[in-house]
């Protein structure tokens, strides 16, 4: 029996889809634990290319259990285009997929709400796809749970008193026309007769296969720099990417995690908002975006990149408990004859001790970089860690005694093939 948890260790878009595709082949389950369809895990496999937003990586393993947790809002819409998506591809779900009977519906009134917002004077950057909106009421226990759609009595009412304060704030304060509650209603109970099959309690079902000796894998989405409470708030999503989600969005105990998982790029990226020490805006930022084609696969939004930062990484490490490491898009700097990493920061020519959570104290820090000369060669078919060039080894080595774990996996390349394992 072995429970492992994925982890972003980053600002999310660390490759975290393909690992846990990767991974999936060892485990029996795959559980995701937060976040929604804010999240684009992409997998290529020879020329097909799959882009998950809530449906576990591991589903393209005929031999694998795939369970959407409590801790996830979810989207009806989006969950249903991705089931189509994958029985269109043949891929079998009946029996493979579950979801838990206490995870929240992403409502109509959640996504208008989150779209307004974004277009405020204060923006945080998000999808608009909800989230937040969703979380808040959760939250606020007004929240619409999947287990609510076994009632329709209940169901009804629910909606219709949420829906009274939601045309109340888009009619009096947003000047935006009403929702019809008839039409969301109706749109529920479609969906529920589309996923009655699949709903379970999920929590209940990752414990028994615990006592089943069997090996399970949680799926985070985002990174841990998005963490509502340990990342940059207030540019964070609405949940815990972190590791200690992982336990409450999946109602499996601390005490049964046995490995923490880091994916690290081998540069830096963020979409949306919010202070980024090592970001660049000269050529070889340019050149990090065009040749790593950071483009965000949920909304298409340019990422802003950045070197490598091992003091964001280390503060990552430490709050996830992090053991084991895979480091992605290595093939990237490829291209440059010289790199920069960033170890530490400073605030008025003094050095932090500490990684700087708060907005204030992020926008001032001034990075503190370590060069290093590139490799300027093609390691994207390269199978074997000895075969690296020495360069890479060292940028390897590296960033592993630096940030204090161990390298598991190298990626080199989008498809599954172009991994290095150690």
């Amino acid at each position: 029996m072995s429970v492992s948890i994925v982890v972003g260790s980053q600002w999310g878009d660390e490759g975290k889809g393909k690992v846990v595709d990767l991974l999936s082949s060892k485990v029996d389950i795959v559980a995701r634990y937060q976040g929604g369809a804010n999240a684009g895990h992409t997998i290529k496999i020879g020329d097909k290319q799959f882009i998950f937003h809530l449906i576990p990586s591991g589903i393209l393993h005929d031999n694998v259990i795939c369970i959407i947790g409590n801790g996830v809002v979810i989207e009806p819409k989006a969950l249903l285009e991705e089931i189509e998506m994958l029985e269109q591809n043949g891929i079998t779900l009946e029996g493979r997929l579950f979801i838990s009977h206490n995870a929240h519906l992403i409502m109509p009134y959640h996504k208008l709400l989150d779209s307004i917002n974004e277009s405020g004077e204060r923006k945080i950057g998000t999808t608009g796809r909800g989230i937040g909106p969703s979380y808040i009421d959760k939250y606020a226990r007004k929240g619409i749970r999947i287990a609510d759609l076994l009632n329709k009595e209940i169901l009804k009412e629910k909606i219709r008193t949420n829906l009274k304060e939601k045309n109340n704030l888009l009619k009096k304060v947003y000047e935006h026309e009403e929702l019809n509650v008839d039409e969301i209603i109706n749109e529920c109970l479609d969906f529920d007769r589309k996923i009655d099959k699949y709903i379970t309690d999920t929590s209940a079902y990752l414990n028994d296969a615990l006592e089943q000796q069997k090996s399970i894998l949680l799926e985070g989405a985002q990174g841990a720099l998005l963490d509502v409470d340990h990342g940059t708030y207030p540019y964070v999503t609405s949940s815990n990417p972190t590791s200690g989600g992982a336990c409450t969005g999946t109602g499996i105990p601390p005490t049964k995690i046995t490995k923490v998982i880091g994916i690290v790029k081998a540069y830096t990226t963020r979409v949306g908002l919010g202070p980024f020490p090592t970001e660049l805006f000269d050529e070889d930022g340019k050149k990090l975006a065009e040749i790593g084609v950071e483009f965000g696969a949920t909304t298409g939004r340019p990422r802003r990149c950045g070197w490598l930062d091992t003091f964001l990484v280390n503060y990552s490490r430490r709050i996830n408990g992090i053991n084991r490491a895979v480091i992605t898009k290595l093939d990237v700097l490829s291209h440059f004859e010289n790199i920069k990493v960033c170890t530490a920061y400073e605030i008025n020519g003094k050095q932090l001790k500490y990684f700087p959570t708060s907005e204030a104290e992020l926008s001032q820090a001034k990075p503190v970089y370590e060069n290093f000369k590139g490799w300027n060669t093609d390691i994207s078919e390269i199978n074997n860690f000895e075969d690296l060039p020495h360069e890479a080894k060292e940028y390897l080595s590296f960033i592993a005694v630096k940030c204090g774990f161990e390298i598991s996996h190298i990626s080199v390349g989008p498809k599954r093939s172009q991994t290095i394992e150690l």
